[in-house]
């Protein structure tokens, strides 16, 4: 394993292993495809019947419930995935099965059937599980050895992520707005292809890195960052080894995944089909969410009992780490309403049309915003050529033929942006806007969590939090003006831009921080439950994204679509000053971890 982990050093491109170009490009391709078909799930949705771009005309209460339900399953199946690959597959391969299963979603969605469209979903959420936990494996793999150089390596890569959802969103957007809704989910796929083909076809250039898991294993000194002393460590990894899994925890596992899967394929079909899986009552509660609570309460008594068994030290951390875990659902019902709610805010109440001197200088600033990035991945995809055609020259000419056609698709969009005598904004440009913000501030949060004010944990998620709902706010007072119940309105785009500003804070504050926290605090034997339970945190809070977002219209027509996005406000801001009262209670449960 050395000796490959040598040779991809040998060929460097900005400092880095040409293979974590290979790996950028793939997953800036996934990523293209992913944010590209999901900004479009609620307005294909939601899209009137009788229209020029018609869709399926669902009540927004349905749409995201079906949304929500959607975007929780893509956060566990990556659990499955993960250990599919460690124990069977190896990572590459799970890798290219991903991007495959996913390529096929995307054909399904593009024939626009009611069933090609959830066999596209449910072959999407499998492709993810597979995708996800994998491709970061085979960077984690690709830097043994080369610790100080893997930070650098994940902002690298996490540069990628952005970029294809940026040019995800923005191009498949186009399309599927002004040209119908197949061409959107066709175009993701495309493009998934086309990664899921030179990544494939670079597979020399990793050796054994991420190949199938050999039965024999290398033995590795754990690097223990969980104790202060060796005699605490010692005590650590035996009280380790005396706490396997028992036949209790196994059980409550499986009757709490049950429960807890049981209620996200229920909540979408009960709404949206009038039939329920668990068609009773109690005490005027019904079947789904007695049983939804059961799931919870059975998966907190597995966690308590988990913790018990622990020395102090260790039972404090993963208590803080707990704790953060509920901070973090909290933070991705509020942060992932940019799916739903946001979208059709831009959508339904928003001034999209600009005219005069303000259409030009959106057109200017727009041109700017996608040719400067892509030139700059264009000159990498270049420099990366120049390294590695000898040896995968399929490979850099499949990678050249999409960024053809990416720029083909730039020009085309460009062209006919300048030939309008206005400007029309797609609804799903505003969600491009992430992926900007985090691409210009990310350096700037960088540089200020290495410096001597960096903020403790529960400050950085105080932080975020606040941000979070100062982004509402914006958005409240500029819907402030919407009588009740009325379903279109002309609200500046400078809301919307600004409420995206301060939301992209917010996630650098918060998002980077939590699974960082998570590998420090908590003992080795418990790691892989753990990060289980921090993918289960953003999977609830997905569905409560998707569950709150759906009370649009009931809250907007008895009181106002401003009191709406003031509910969005208040409780972010809440939680994140609880997260800054309890730092120094936070600060002594972490026992010196920073």
């Amino acid at each position: 394993m050395n000796t490959d982990i040598e040779n991809l050093f040998k060929d460097r491109v900005i400092g880095h292993p040409a293979g974590l170009f290979v790996l950028f490009f793939t997953e800036m391709w996934e990523r293209f495809s992913f944010y590209g078909m999901r900004i479009l799930l609620v307005l294909f949705l939601t899209a009137p019947i009788l229209s020029d771009n018609p869709g399926w005309e669902w009540p927004r209460e349905h749409a995201l419930a079906l949304i929500g339900t959607y975007a929780s399953l893509l956060y566990l199946t990556p659990i499955i995935g993960g250990w599919i690959a460690d124990k069977i597959t190896g990572y590459r391969i799970a890798v290219v099965i991903g991007c495959l299963i996913m390529t096929l979603g995307h054909a399904a969605m593009a024939l626009e059937t009611t069933m090609t469209f959830y066999i596209g979903l449910a072959l999407l959420v499998i492709g993810t599980g597979f995708f996800k936990p994998n491709i970061t494996s085979i960077i984690s793999e690709m830097y043994k050895g080369k610790e100080s150089k893997k930070d650098g390596a994940y902002t690298i890569f996490y540069m990628g992520v952005n970029a294809g959802a940026f040019f995800g969103m923005m191009l498949c957007g186009y399309l599927a707005e002004n040209y119908g809704w197949s061409w959107g989910f066709g175009l993701a796929g495309i493009f998934m292809f086309l990664g899921m083909l030179q990544f494939w076809l670079a597979g020399s250039l990793f050796g054994s890195i991420g190949a199938k898991p050999s039965k024999v294993y290398e033995v590795e000194l754990p690097q223990n960052i969980n104790e202060e002393s060796p005699s605490e460590e010692q005590k650590t990894n035996v009280d380790d080894k005396l706490n396997p899994f028992t036949m209790l925890d196994k059980v409550l596992i499986v009757l709490s995944s049950v429960g807890g899967l049981l209620y996200l394929f229920n909540d979408p079909l009960e709404k949206i089909g009038g039939k329920s899986l668990a068609p009773f009552e109690i005490g005027g509660m019904n079947g789904s969410n007695i049983i939804v609570l059961t799931a919870l309460a059975l998966f907190l008594i597995l966690l308590v009992t988990r913790i018990s068994r622990y020395i102090p030290i260790v039972r404090d951390r993963i208590i803080a780490v707990s704790i953060f875990g509920v901070f973090t659902v909290f933070f991705f019902a509020f942060f992932e309403q940019s799916l739903g709610s946001m979208t059709l805010f831009a959508r339904d109440y928003t001034n999209r049309t600009l005219v005069g001197n303000s259409a030009m200088v959106f057109k200017i600033v727009d041109a700017l915003l996608t040719t400067i990035p892509l030139i700059i991945i264009t000159w990498v995809l270049f420099l990366l050529s120049k390294k590695t055609f000898s040896r995968i020259g399929l490979s850099n000419i499949v990678l050249a033929i999409a960024f053809v056609g990416i720029w083909y698709l730039v020009v085309f969009r460009l062209v006919n942006k300048f030939s309008e005598p206005g400007n029309e904004i797609e609804a799903t440009w505003f969600g491009i806007l992430n992926s900007f913000f985090i691409i210009t501030l990310a350096p700037l949060f960088s540089r200020w969590w290495e410096s001597k004010y960096n903020p403790s944990a529960a400050m950085k998620y105080g932080m975020g939090l606040i941000l979070l709902g100062i982004g509402f706010a914006v958005l409240s007072y500029g819907a402030s003006e919407i009588p009740s119940g009325a379903k279109t309105a002309s609200v500046s785009i400078m809301f919307l831009i600004l409420a995206y500003l301060f939301h992209t804070m917010g996630e650098l504050c918060l998002s980077p921080v939590g699974l960082s926290y998570l590998s420090k605090l908590v003992p080795p034997r418990m790691i892989g439950f753990m990060f289980g339970v921090w993918y289960l945190a953003i999977a609830v809070g997905q569905k409560a994204a998707g569950t709150m977002g759906g009370m649009i219209d009931k809250i907007s027509e008895q009181y106002s679509l401003g009191t709406f996005f003031l509910i969005f406000t208040l409780i972010p801001v809440g939680v994140g000053l609880i997260s800054i009262i309890l730092n120094p209670v936070l600060k002594k449960l972490m026992h010196g971890v920073r």
